[in-house]
């Protein structure tokens, strides 16, 4: 095949460069990812063979301006790899993913390009640069620095190796997880033993199990977390018992899909690394260019938070044994059923029986959609002429409100086997002045797909993880930045929640949830009543939420405090050790992650960093008392949000980012009273 025949050799001609999906096939991945590393790295010989003392103009703009090849061809495989992955993806990703960690060490660890990177660093004051200029390289210098360019030559391969060796770990993890959580998918014989659940999710079952070929069956398929949906409907106690024993199941049953052995090298080999750089563990080492800046910041933190939320826990598992008979204990399958029972005595809410009123397409364009358009203007409209890389992905155009082009997003809702699992945003082309590039970012969901011609209804969690994820979407969507470094949501991994975290607020703020939350029978609106009442019970239960989230932030962390020293052997009592050590060791309140399915940690990008979540909510927090004390969702308010924080994308230090929005620096008195933790 000719080289012009490959479409990612130059940019796509399509509206926005959207990657041109129905011209792309599997023979083209290997080539432009061969081309996108050797144009590459002849662009930074060319950097450090340039005449003269190093500039910004001769490092830093070629610098940025370089491996556009290999980012077109990345975005669009690992977008794909994530979402619609085949044994070829699976296959290429094994193979790609050590050669792409080789070839970022090449440029990292480029001693010359470092020198460079330096020289004008140590002569910044002197350089006439505006702030996004002098930002980057101030960034380039830190993150050069902390990845071990000052190291000597044999320490440099000794960390190729490692970065080699820890890719290739990471990429198994994912795929053994994904080849795990599909085989453990739940084989129900009969709709009886799906008693409690509505008609959409039993139809959606019924379609899992035809698309496995298990007709008259009923699959229940697994999600991310160790928790599930359904279980808070879901009658038969039996049932119930089976999903949670399957997802808790996943990774440890020995076979070529256990990922124990990789969790105890990935954590080994991090260590090491970890030591080789300066650091006594990769959790010192992550957190340096984080806002947390050291462990023991964000150790402070979350050890605030535990003893509260475990005490809380233990207050509201009292409540749920109530509802057993005598001889019951309240085991991790009943909570979330006992949960509803109690919330409904209490509050009269039923999140099951909200689910008429969240139809994902409802929720969509008069919720999600129309929340953006009151906050900041844009405009959506879908363009059916414009081809995604899988045919339930649809593409919208978003546009300003003076009409000008925004970008465009792209929304792939369901879950299907070849689909990891959990929802994430991820961009395909990101914003930037000097590449002259738009924006095309996708929302990925594992919403359960009913039967041709039924509706489908989204839980509760579900319209709300749609918010969330919109909100990283905005956050693509607005950055405009001059240099790719900074595009989009490339800002510090413990800042990145907070703006998904905010747009959150609007699901259930009064003209947004009375626009979109319709029974999608009745036509009827969801009564006030119903939503004063949800508001009443929105500290319910976070004794359980917050347990189980620091459950897993704290093992994240546990894991990463291991030094180059320590020997760890077994997966399940390393992690029982860390549970008991902070008191979140409760059998009825499992950790959202365990060890073996932590996939955010071990293959996700947030290794030592799951604690962002968190952290970022204390800023959240504090921006919901900000809009509430400011007239809530105007414009005035969204264009101040978007042009102060979301718009800068990572072009300056995100805190500061936040000053200038908020006229100070946030407290964490809102996140402790959202999250019940005051008392």
């Amino acid at each position: 095949m000719a080289d012009t025949a490959n479409p990612f050799f130059s940019p796509s001609t399509l509206p926005y460069q959207l990657p041109p999906f129905a011209e792309i096939r599997d023979e083209h991945y290997r080539p432009a990812f061969e081309r996108g590393f050797a144009e590459q790295l002849a662009e930074i010989d060319a950097i450090t063979a340039s005449p003269g003392p190093a500039t910004f103009e001769n490092t830093f703009l070629p610098l940025e301006r370089s491996g556009q090849v290999l980012q077109r061809v990345a975005e669009v495989f690992f977008n794909k790899s994530s979402s619609d992955s085949t044994d070829f993806t699976n296959a290429l990703e094994e193979e790609i993913a050590p050669r792409l960690a080789a070839h970022q060490d090449a440029i990292l660890l480029n001693p010359e390009l470092y020198a460079r990177i330096a020289a004008v660093h140590a002569a910044l004051d002197e350089l006439d640069l505006d702030a996004e200029s002098r930002y980057l390289v101030e960034r380039y210098h830190t993150e050069f620095t902390l990845a071990g360019a000052g190291l000597d030559e044999a320490d440099k391969e000794r960390l190729r190796e490692y970065n080699q060796r820890l890719s290739t770990l990471t990429t198994r993890f994912e795929k053994n997880l994904l080849a795990d959580t599909n085989d453990l998918a739940v084989v129900l014989d009969s709709a009886d033993e799906l008693a409690g659940l509505g008609d959409g999710e039993i139809s959606a079952a019924a379609e899992a199990a035809r698309e496995r070929g298990l007709d008259g069956t009923y699959v229940v398929t697994l999600v991310l977390p160790t928790g599930h949906p359904w279980l808070s409907s879901l009658t038969r106690r039996d049932v119930r018992e089976r999903i949670m024993t399957a997802s808790r199941s996943r990774g440890i049953r020995g076979g070529e899909h256990d990922n124990r052995e990789l969790v105890l090298e990935i954590t080994r080999l991090r260590a090491e690394r970890a030591r080789l750089l300066g650091f006594d563990t990769h959790a010192a080492f992550v957190t340096a260019d984080q806002t947390a800046r050291t462990p023991q910041a964000v150790a402070d933190m979350l050890g605030r938070l535990a003893p509260p939320a475990a005490r809380n826990a233990r207050a509201e598992q009292e409540d749920l044994q109530q509802q057993l008979p005598d001889g019951d204990t309240v085991q991790s399958w009943d909570w979330p059923l006992l949960t509803e029972k109690v919330r409904q005595q209490k509050y009269d809410v039923d999140f099951a029986g909200m689910r008429p009123y969240f139809e994902a397409e409802r929720v969509l364009r008069d919720g999600v959609f129309h929340a953006a358009t009151r906050l900041y203007g844009i405009t959506f409209e879908e363009r059916p002429d414009l081809v995604a890389y899988h045919p339930e992905a649809r593409v919208f155009e978003v546009r300003n409100e003076d009409g000008s082009e925004l970008g465009l997003y792209i929304l792939d809702l369901y879950t299907r086997d070849s689909k990891r699992g959990g929802a994430w945003m991820n961009p395909l082309i990101s914003q930037s002045e000097l590449l002259a590039t738009p924006t095309v970012v996708v929302n990925n969901l594992n919403v359960p797909k009913p039967a041709a011609g039924e509706p489908t209804l989204l839980t509760y969690d579900e319209t709300n993880t749609l918010f969330h994820e919109f909100g990283h979407a905005l956050h693509g969507l607005f950055a405009r930045v001059t240099y790719p470094k900074f595009a989009g949501t490339n800002v510090f991994r413990d800042f990145v929640e907070f703006p998904s975290q905010v747009n959150e607020m609007w699901m259930l703020w009064p003209e947004i949830v009375e626009n979109y939350a319709v029974h999608h029978v009745t036509g009827e609106r969801m009564p006030q009543d119903l939503i004063d009442r949800l508001h009443a019970s929105e500290s319910f239960n976070e004794g359980f939420a917050t347990s189980e989230y620091l459950a897993a932030a704290l093992l994240d962390q546990a894991w990463h405090a291991i030094t180059a020293d320590d020997t760890v052997e077994d997966v399940a009592a390393f992690e029982a050790e860390a549970l008991a050590a902070v008191g979140l060791d409760n059998p009825a309140v499992p950790p959202r992650y365990a060890s073996t399915y932590f996939a955010h940690t071990f293959s996700g990008g947030y290794d030592a960093g799951y604690y962002s979540y968190i952290w970022s909510e204390v800023l959240d927090a504090d921006t919901v008392e900000w809009f509430r004390e400011n007239g809530g969702l105007t414009r005035e308010n969204g264009d101040r949000f978007r042009s102060r924080l979301l718009g800068v994308g990572g072009s300056k230090d995100p805190l500061e980012a936040y000053r200038d929005f908020r006229g100070r620096d946030a407290v964490i008195e809102p996140l402790l009273e959202r999250r019940g933790l005051t008392g």
